[in-house]
């Protein structure tokens, strides 16, 4: 994956400039704050995962033999082929596909969210837009990441071509992030706002991804492996920008193309987990109680190919690249951040104060009880990537600036009725938490982001804070622990120091999860 690591320059504002580390006096050599550091190396770790580079990595043709070449596997294209897709990076991947497969695309379906055309155009990403004329037909749907009547005009629609392939025919499926709500076609007698709801209700209740999308697997027409099935005999090839902790097929955006491994009982186990089972809406339980346990469809899906072409892990081994570029000792600590976004901003700010501690008073290190805490913390989110040993092993052996990167999707248990999104949220849990006292003579900045460039039902990607942000807040009449307690994240950024801390990139084109970056900068 290494030769798609490469940056786009349409994300990149400026040239980024290395650090001159000259003792504790020392400032970037540039005079570029940190903030703004922080914010283009996050516009950086995006531009590496953008959908062109990955689909020509993946993807080729040979146009005197009409072979299509996917990884190792090839393909006989006679006016045979046919594309779908859905999900947040599809338009670009569209894009990208329909540039190397030229007149050999037969017709082709996307879905893909409402107002990214006119978003690309606004920020000249001509590279994401089709071609005039193009043979592939645009919906736009799922406002606010939410599956709606536009989006299922699309699943039936991308259905209907599936439905008419035959075995001569080789449909090529282009899935990323987001393609769970761009793909709703619930089994009837399910509607979609039935649906909707128990979705909203299983999240706001800090159901993980994996769970959500269990439940709307067994609800769907074509997630599951439903789509491959409605494609069969057809040959299915399927192109997947992942954004899903592990890159697990079967759980990117609800496994289309992999037959289902799960039955009723995970469902009803779940429902009963988050106390929504006697909730549950009569048509609901009619589908439940008339699924079989076995997978629906090809029980292997033998006609069908799977490749990953794109993960969180590709952003930030590229995060990590820029960063020692600018002279910082940068270690990647895990690509699977999850759990409760609590627990995940009290183990940065616990790994902020022991990092910093190794790196200001080397020998000392944090106390013993933040350094067994951290530990804890770490076996309690259970990442089965994390290098916490090695990333402090480098703090301790570090003579200047420490990066600290990672990736994932914390889960946010709705408590108020605020605006906001995990990033912001998580970002204002750690200023709230690193405020609590001093770490000494050091510059401390996280910043959460999601790839996207969307989090939650806000315009902001994320957000970045500083430990002095609780008395500047305050001294501005703002409570943080006041804006946590209602969820209310983005209103309170909006706000403060006027929204400076707020990230906006617009929409990316692009989506695997998001990025968390932890600066240390002894003065």
């Amino acid at each position: 994956m290494a030769a798609a690591l490469q940056v786009l320059p349409c994300l990149t504002r400026a040239p980024l400039r290395p650090f001159l580390w000259r003792g504790p006096g020392a400032r970037l050599a540039s005079g570029m704050a940190l903030a703004e550091q922080a914010r283009q190396l996050f516009e950086n770790t995006v531009a590496a995962v953008q959908p062109g580079p990955m689909m020509h990595r993946a993807l080729s043709l040979d146009p005197s033999s009409g072979q299509l070449k996917v990884r190792d596997r090839s393909f006989q294209l006679q006016q045979n082929l046919y594309l779908v897709g859905f999900g947040k990076a599809v338009l670009g991947m569209a894009a990208a596909a329909e540039e190397i497969l030229g007149q050999h695309l037969v017709q082709g379906v996307i879905s893909v969210p409402k107002g990214i055309r006119a978003a690309m155009e606004c920020t000249g990403k001509q590279e994401m837009l089709l071609k005039p004329h193009s043979r592939v037909q645009v919906f736009e749907g799922a406002e606010d990441n939410l599956p709606d009547r536009d989006a299922l005009r699309a699943a039936l629609a991308i259905r209907q071509l599936a439905e008419g392939l035959t075995a001569d025919d080789l449909l090529l499926v282009l899935i990323s992030g987001g393609g769970s709500a761009l793909l709703p076609a619930p089994i009837p007698p399910v509607t979609l706002e039935e649906k909707q709801t128990l979705t909203k209700l299983l999240a706001a209740r800090g159901a993980t991804i994996q769970e959500l999308n269990t439940i709307r697997k067994a609800l769907s027409q074509l997630k599951g492996g439903g789509l491959a099935q409605a494609a069969y005999p057809a040959q299915v090839v399927s192109l997947i920008l992942s954004d899903v902790v592990g890159d697990p097929v079967e759980v990117i955006a609800s496994g289309p193309t992999v037959a289902s491994v799960h039955n009723v009982q995970d469902c009803l186990h779940i429902l009963n987990r988050y106390g929504l089972r006697a909730a549950l809406p009569r048509s609901v339980k009619t589908v439940l109680a008339r699924a079989d346990s076995d997978p629906r469809g090809p029980h292997t899906c033998g006609h069908v190919l799977n490749v990953i072409i794109g993960s969180n892990a590709l952003a930030l081994a590229e995060a990590r690249r820029q960063a020692e570029a600018l002279g910082y000792r940068a270690v990647v600590l895990s690509a699977a951040m999850q759990g409760d976004v609590k627990t995940v901003a009290h183990f940065y700010e616990l790994l902020a104060r022991v990092a910093a501690a190794r790196l200001t008073l080397p020998g000392a290190g944090a106390s013993v009880e933040e350094d067994e805490r951290l530990h804890e913390l770490a076996a309690e989110l259970q990442l089965p990537d994390l290098q916490l040993k090695e990333a402090l092993e480098a703090v301790a052996g570090a003579k200047g600036p420490v990066c600290l990167l990672a990736g994932g999707e914390p889960t946010v248990q709705l408590q108020g009725s605020g605006k906001g999104g995990r990033n912001q949220e998580l970002a204002l849990r750690v200023g709230a938490e690193l405020g609590r006292r001093p770490l000494g003579p050091i510059d401390v900045l996280f910043l959460s982001g999601g790839t996207d460039g969307k989090d939650g039902p806000t315009e902001a990607a994320g957000a970045w804070v500083v430990p002095e942000l609780p008395n500047q807040a305050a001294a501005e009449g703002l409570d943080v622990a006041t804006f946590l307690a209602r969820n209310d994240s983005h209103t309170f950024f909006h706000h403060f120091q006027g929204g400076s801390h707020l990230l906006y990139t617009g929409l990316t084109g692009t989506n695997v999860m998001d990025a968390h970056l932890l600066f240390l900068r002894p003065r």
